[in-house]
């Protein structure tokens, strides 16, 4: 898709992190822009920060583990604009740190939640609408570099974005075999400066759990995820990838660091056929 101005984007978790350098992004190449996210000031701060820039844009409270909520995203978007073309279902949380065999039901449940079935009713609702438009448009699934290596300690976090890019590859599939105008990205970032480590300030209370006294594998996570935010891109750059993707209807939106190298020594093992090996960063 060459020509975005005049165009509509609809960003989730476009309250901070990613999803507001992505409507930024989108704003500052002329499109109008649907913001979604559950935490409504942050939200409201960022419509009205883009307003005042000169950019058309719309806040959309949604929170997307909810599909019904996203249906209602989807029709104050065509109320207001009366289309859209360029669908980046990005809202992500991190929690459920620790053994997998230990983490309790309600972190399996909040994560994919968010992380997963947030994409699902994302496709489920926009791409029948793109269908239908008959122009160019675009899905952009935000997973992660974790979805392609071997992680422990974060399982539900792991099988989210795992699960992620099977789903959004079968999509491109799928809408290749049709000779549809949607293309699909998937994007896999590494470590980027976002909030996403304060996760639990929107968790629901009804998803909260007693977890107690921090264990070993829980602190290493924690580390871990601390050193590498002491070093992360900037979301600024990780949009300005996924306009290039967009541009060049490109799938794979992939980290260009050591990550790609720990992603390789995970597909060795895959094809040798060895047993799993840590593959990250620094292993």
């Amino acid at each position: 898709m060459e020509r975005l101005a005049g165009r509509v984007a609809v960003v989730t978790g476009a309250a901070s992190g990613i999803g507001l350098a992505l409507a930024r992004a989108f704003g500052a190449r002329g499109m109008r822009v649907v913001l979604a996210d559950v935490e409504a000031a942050a939200l409201d701060a960022a419509a009205r920060a883009l307003a005042a820039g000169g950019v058309e844009a719309l806040a959309v409270h949604t929170d997307v583990s909810n599909e019904a909520e996203v249906r209602a995203l989807a029709a104050r978007a065509l109320e207001r604009f009366g289309a859209v073309h360029v669908v980046c279902n990005n809202a992500g949380v991190m929690g459920g740190a620790g053994l997998s065999w230990q983490v309790a039901h309600e972190d399996w449940e909040w994560v994919l939640g968010v992380n997963l079935w947030g994409v699902i009713h994302g496709i489920r609702t926009f791409v029948p609408i793109l269908l239908e438009q008959g122009e160019e448009a675009h899905v952009v699934n935000t997973a992660s570099m974790a979805a392609l290596v071997s992680l422990p300690f974060t399982a539900p976090y792991v099988v989210s974005k795992h699960a992620v890019l099977a789903l959004s590859e079968s999509l491109h599939l799928e809408l290749a075999a049709r000779g549809a105008k949607v293309a699909v990205s998937v994007l896999c970032p590494e470590a980027v400066s976002t909030r996403i480590p304060e996760s639990e300030r929107n968790r629901p209370e009804a998803l909260r759990a007693d977890s107690g006294p921090p264990t070993p594998e829980r602190r290493m996570v924690e580390a871990a995820t601390r050193a590498a935010l002491a070093n992360a891109t900037p979301p600024e750059a990780i949009a300005e990838r996924v306009l290039s993707a967009i541009r060049e209807r490109r799938f794979y939106v992939l980290s260009e660091d050591d990550w790609r190298r720990a992603c390789e020594a995970r597909q060795e093992n895959i094809r040798l056929a060895r047993n799993p090996t840590l593959a990250a960063p620094g292993a």
